[in-house]
């Protein structure tokens, strides 16, 4: 990519008046359902989790004082003020950070293979979270049944998979209807919070004294070891900070900053105050602070809201999960999935049945096994404060890239948030044995899956070229013992567009004929989101009636084959779509044990995940009906 192209890599446009204002409600649902849940559990783990402290005055008005300034530090000024800014072609998340890297800006290739492993590291962190958010969320909700009376106690677990199977069952229908109405919820969600918090900051208004960042210094000096522990319950309160990076691309940083500024924080600052005086005034509430912080009459109306606002929540993170998985597969990390495209007007979203029921399987499996959102908050946050740590490295490297800071300028601010996100780090890492593993197991489980599938890629690329006919040299060839021409056009789709596809030395050998056309096709997925017009495709007339043309996409665009050889119009080449054949190649791996560049062990997985692709044809959407495919064994 050009650096110019690069320098518009963080430009997105903007909106206004109505559309701003329709975008800003819609963001709410979306962005902000995760951490709008976090009062359902968070300062209730503070004080009745796994690493609790003592339910005193100045330890409620300390942990206060860290709730609001891990919202301030962490959620404002880190993601809204700083990461926000890098934007890739107005997309954002860890993959799109790690596309910035590099921006007009070379580095030695082990800086950079480190930067690109944390990267996709991060990127398979998400997948836990993906997995626990659902569990932790809709049970927490749930659970606020049994502050009603103790007949729902052992329908808790059954009524939370109820709702979750019906959730996840529900995604292939899309979103499209039901996201219209998200923002209003959510918003009157957030309303009912801020009335909650009111209704206890009135009864003990001297909890306001908790804005003050000294209690928090002070709890600390009081607490010691045992307060670093308990930060790994106050970060709850800030664990969809990196979703509203991510999900930047669906509505811009002016909306999302517009909810945060006037809504969302207030709410929650509100909120955590009013469940902070309620424990200074009746300890035996931390149980359950959110539920107890309600008028007895509000209960069972504020347990279907929360369980509305949990499930919205839950669908934004499964979203994004498809949205994530799809921009490995475009990265290459991924192999080919089934991607099913649930609204015609919005081509973000998306439906990935591999990952919808994997997702749902492992969520019944964390709320069956963990019991209760007690248990589950011993494993949420270890993801996400890896995550965190890692976006702030990567954004080092993009900050000197992509603008130009001085080593000096953008290690102050990074040593800054690192010195919050260790803290963090280290207070969630002792969690692990309280059921932090799991996370960590499945990023452990995905990134192996990450990096095989792009190694073995590399590794069969290299093997496909070995022996490879230049198009030099096959056109001489054809010039020299011309092939009989049969009408029509072939395209031949391959990795490369400097060799000639095993599929037409192969077509030729078998059938002795060369098509009127030729066109030598090669599809190449940029480290951007998007990609404008004029960057989409590289045309080459080769002779003899062969093109070579180089399709290019961005890492968040649907690739569709037939509408960009429409495009050769322009280079005054037709390819009618009734007279057009597609040539594919499929390879069928042969593990063979022999030294390749990778373990035995992860051939073995790799040609595996080769077998299960979805297929090219499906993927690149080439018409079924003209499509050949032409096989070939390769020894790996």
């Amino acid at each position: 990519m050009t650096t110019d192209g690069r320098a518009a890599a963080h430009q997105h446009k903007e909106v206004t008046g109505r559309r701003l204002l329709a975008l800003s409600v819609l963001a709410v649902g979306i962005v902000y359902g995760d951490i709008g849940t976090s009062p359902l559990y968070s300062l209730r783990e503070c004080f009745y989790g796994t690493h609790a402290v003592a339910l005193t005055r100045p330890n409620v008005l300390g942990v206060l004082s860290l709730i609001v300034w891990t919202l301030v530090v962490v959620v404002t000024l880190k993601y809204h003020v700083y990461v926000i800014r890098f934007d890739n072609r107005g997309e954002g998340g860890i993959l799109a950070l790690m596309g910035l890297l590099g921006a007009g800006k070379p580095r030695p290739a082990a800086v950079r293979n480190t930067l690109v492993a944390l990267g996709v590291f991060g990127a398979a962190l998400l997948y836990g979270d993906g997995m626990i958010t659902p569990a932790i969320s809709v049970l927490s909700a749930v659970e606020g049944l049994e502050m009603a009376t103790p007949f729902f106690t052992p329908y808790i677990i059954p009524i939370t998979i109820a709702i979750l199977v019906l959730l996840f069952m529900f995604q292939r229908r899309g979103t499209a209807g039901v996201g219209k109405v998200f923002g209003p919820i959510t918003v009157l969600w957030f309303l009912t919070l801020a009335a909650m918090g009111i209704r206890g900051i009135l009864m003990e208004p001297s909890v306001i004294w908790a804005l003050s960042p000294h209690y928090a210094v002070s709890f600390f000096l009081n607490n010691g070891f045992a307060a670093l522990l308990v930060l790994g319950a106050v970060f709850l309160v800030s664990t969809g900070g990196e979703a509203l990076y991510a999900d930047l691309g669906h509505f811009g940083e002016k909306p999302i900053q517009i909810d945060w500024f006037t809504l969302v924080a207030p709410a929650l600052v509100i909120h955590y105050l009013g469940q902070g005086a309620l424990l200074i005034r009746n300890p035996a509430a931390a149980k359950n602070p959110f539920y107890f912080l309600a008028p007895q009459w509000a209960l069972y109306p504020l347990v279907v809201l929360a369980t509305a606002a949990t499930i919205i929540a839950s669908q934004a993170i499964i979203t994004g999960v498809y949205s994530l998985t799809r921009q490995a597969i475009q990265l290459g990390y991924l192999p080919r999935m089934e991607v099913i495209h649930t609204s015609k007007a919005e081509m973000g979203q998306i439906y990935m049945p591999a990952v919808n029921w994997a997702l749902m399987v492992a969520t019944i499996v964390l709320v069956a096994g963990f019991g209760s959102s007690t248990n589950l908050a011993g494993a949420y946050g270890v993801a996400v404060s890896t995550t965190m740590i890692i976006t702030t490295i990567l954004a080092y490297f993009v900050s000197r890239d992509l603008f130009g800071w001085s080593v000096l300028r953008a290690g102050l601010v990074t040593t800054g948030f690192l010195i919050a996100d260790l803290a963090f780090l280290v207070a969630n890492y002792a969690k692990i044995v309280a059921g932090g593993w799991f996370p960590l197991l499945i990023a452990a489980l995905i990134f192996v899956l990450m990096t095989t599938w792009r190694r073995g890629r590399e590794i069969l690329s290299v093997k496909l070229l070995e022996g490879a006919l230049s198009p030099e040299l096959f056109l001489e060839s054809i010039r020299r013992r011309p092939p009989i021409r049969v009408p029509g056009t072939a395209v031949f789709m391959h990795r490369t567009g400097d060799a000639i596809p095993a599929s037409l030395l192969h077509s030729l050998k078998h059938y002795k004929v060369l098509h009127q056309q030729v066109i030598l096709l090669t599809i190449t997925i940029e480290e951007v989101s998007h990609l404008r017009n004029e960057e989409r495709m590289s045309f080459e007339e080769l002779g003899e009636g062969m093109y070579r043309i180089k399709g290019r996409y961005g890492y968040m665009e649907d690739i569709n084959v037939p509408a960009l050889l429409n495009r050769a119009a322009e280079h005054h080449l037709d390819v009618p779509p009734m007279d057009t054949t597609y040539f594919l190649g499929r390879e069928t791996l042969i593990v063979t044990g022999l030294p390749s560049g990778m373990a035995f062990w992860r051939e073995k997985i790799f040609a595996s995940m080769m077998r299960n692709a979805e297929s090219a044809a499906r993927f690149f959407q080439l018409p079924p009906n003209r499509v050949v495919e032409l096989g070939a064994q390769i020894e790996f």
